[in-house]
Order: structure tokens, then C-alpha cells, then sequence
């Protein structure tokens, strides 16, 4: 994982682990965000709109429901934010 990308996982990892208490270390690229770290619709709204600001981006509800792990969620800030 490029160091940028290891950087936006970084602080995604601190924005869910403020959300919903998920320690840091357990919020990984392949964890799916409903599944695995058990994030519901609100929780994960209020995590977009924290990303958001913490990244200077847009993230339309269209792809919100497109970003199922966490991975994906580290992919999409990386492009949107170039």
C-alpha cells in the first residue's frame, strides 16, 4: 500500500474508531464496514461526513453505497483527493 494510502488509512481508521469505539489496529483494507466491523447506515453516514471534512472531499451517497470495505473507502479518498 503506497505510503499516501497507508496515511488515509491511518486517519479513516481514527475517524470509525471515534464513531463506533472499533480499536484502531482492527480496522484493516479487507474489513467490510457492515460485516465485519458491524458499522450501521448512521454510524457510517456520520463517518462519510467526518472523512469528508478531515479530507477536503465529496463523497455522493451513490458511492457511499458502493464503498463496502474498507479498502474501498481508502481507494475512493485517494482518488477523489488527487
Amino acid at each position: 500500500m503506497p505510503v499516501e494510502q497507508q496515511e488515509i488509512l491511518s486517519a479513516l481508521a481514527e475517524i470509525i474508531n471515534e464513531e463506533t469505539g472499533v480499536a484502531t489496529d482492527a480496522i484493516q483494507p479487507d474489513k467490510a464496514f457492515t460485516e465485519d466491523l458491524d458499522i450501521d447506515s448512521l454510524s457510517m453516514m456520520t463517518i462519510v461526513v467526518n472523512a469528508e471534512e478531515r479530507f477536503g472531499i465529496r463523497i455522493p451517497d451513490d458511492d457511499v453505497k458502493n464503498l463496502r470495505t474498507v479498502g474501498d473507502a481508502v481507494g475512493y479518498i485517494s482518488s477523489a483527493s488527487v
